[in-house]
């Protein structure tokens, strides 16, 4: 497919140039339906970004978009704050009894704000206030937002770094396998908690992704969550679970961590809990934890009414009957296997292939290989972008309603974009 430079003007006089992802794709999209992406020139792209997990169930997913548009025609309740309304209690009873209930989760539900950064913010304000504490533990390659506290508990120097004042209160701890099995589980960890000369400040709470997105699709073991699970009931610190990207289903089960069979203190959502792209965060907690006085954590846009009802849409639609794990689990599987290939194929390239159910990273030794791997696959039609601490690793997010057709499809065009750039 040959693609010719649009004619940028707007975007590149008007537009500030923090700009990222419309550097990587350099098109001006008009449309998307399910899967697929299509520029204003009439070229086709296959999506396996998804809205960087935004998008679980495709770009306008018909159900979803039926029950938006039947909502918005009644003239129903759009900006709303916290008051209640009908499209949030109806949110909310769905959550309720097809997420919560089944799984056993006692969580107290709060709106924090639209973005996973307002979730997360929330979620250490609370921490803090509980414990009465200041310090929370994060983990190396970890990325929680933009926020300056979000900030404060991200890896990643370069975004760090556009903090302009210095970042405070926040540990940062050796994530599962950081030293590739040479030392023991949370051996550092332990001994600064000991140690009453490390100037390890007692921890309000741990913060953790069970799959690290930004840090390079870097998995936790199973074990490794249920120590730190035990470490922080034993050290009397909270255990916050980062779900933003990785919920949803996007591991398989609603909850990433659910295959640990842990739970967490408190846990954020956002990205694909509206399930069709709209603005929306929760931060969940544990009844106990619920010591907020009304008001003292708000937000002008904490009430999305329409994301409230694609979201209700969403879970009543994929997630009453367990059929989604079991498929994203078995795309899971696809994906797995032609990565493997793929590095099969390419052993010089020094790749590795790495993920749980639907997110996925194919990682490089040559650190410039990934970013020339999406730039083709980008050329050749196939939306991916890259990750770790040096953009080391091609993500692979498609939208957990991708067919098998449309997974190999893309697999295909990867396979093909990494040959052609060996």
């Amino acid at each position: 497919m040959t693609i010719t430079p649009p004619a940028l003007s707007v975007f590149e006089t008007l537009e500030s140039e923090v700009r990222s992802y419309c550097r990587s794709w350099p098109a001006v999209f008009d449309r998307a339906q399910g899967s697929y992406m299509y520029d204003e020139d009439g070229h086709t792209y296959l999506d396996f970004f998804a809205g960087a997990g935004a998008l679980n169930y495709g770009h306008n997913n018909p159900v979803l978009k039926r029950a938006l548009i039947d909502y918005i025609e009644r003239d129903g309740v759009t900006h709303g704050l916290d008051m209640g309304t009908t499209a949030k209690r109806a949110f909310l009873e769905s959550f309720q009894n097809t997420i919560l209930r089944p799984r056993d989760l006692p969580y107290k539900v709060m709106f924090p704000g639209p973005t996973g950064a307002n979730a997360v913010e929330a979620a250490l304000k609370l921490a803090r206030k509980v414990k009465g504490r200041e310090s929370i533990v994060s983990f190396t390659n970890a990325f929680h937002g933009m926020s300056l506290g979000a900030l404060a508990v991200t890896g990643n120097s370069m975004k760090r770094a556009g903090a302009g004042i210095p970042l405070v209160h926040g540990t940062p701890m050796p994530f599962d396998n950081y030293f590739e099995g040479r030392v023991p589980d949370f051996l550092w960890f332990e001994r600064l908690l000991e140690d009453q000369g490390s100037g390890l400040n007692q921890p309000a709470a741990v913060i953790v992704e069970t799959v690290q997105g930004e840090g390079g699709i870097n998995v936790a073991r199973a074990e490794w969550l249920r120590a730190l699970a035990d470490l922080c009931k034993r050290r009397d610190m909270l255990l916050i679970v980062d779900d933003i990207q990785m919920g949803c289903g996007r591991t398989g089960a609603f909850f990433s961590f659910e295959e640990a069979g842990i739970t967490p203190d408190i846990v954020t959502l956002s990205k694909s809990i509206s399930g069709y792209g709209l603005p929306m965060s929760l931060t969940l907690f544990k009844p106990e934890l619920d010591i907020w006085e009304p008001g003292e954590h708000n937000g002008t846009f904490r009430g999305n009414n329409p994301a409230f009802v694609t979201s209700a849409a969403a879970l009543d639609t994929y997630w009453a009957d367990g059929q989604m794990e079991k498929q994203t689990i078995a795309r899971g599987e696809q994906v797995e296997q032609a990565l493997n290939a793929i590095v099969e194929e390419h052993p010089r390239l020094g790749g590795n292939a790495r993920g749980r159910g639907l997110a996925w990273g194919l990682e490089f030794a040559d650190k410039d290989r990934a970013n020339k791997v999406a730039a083709r696959a980008f050329e050749l039609g196939l939306l991916i972008e890259t990750s770790g601490p040096q953009s080391e690793v091609v993500k692979l997010l498609p939208p957990l309603t991708v067919t098998p057709e449309e997974l190999d499809e893309g697999l295909r065009i990867l396979a093909r974009a990494v040959r052609e750039t060996a």
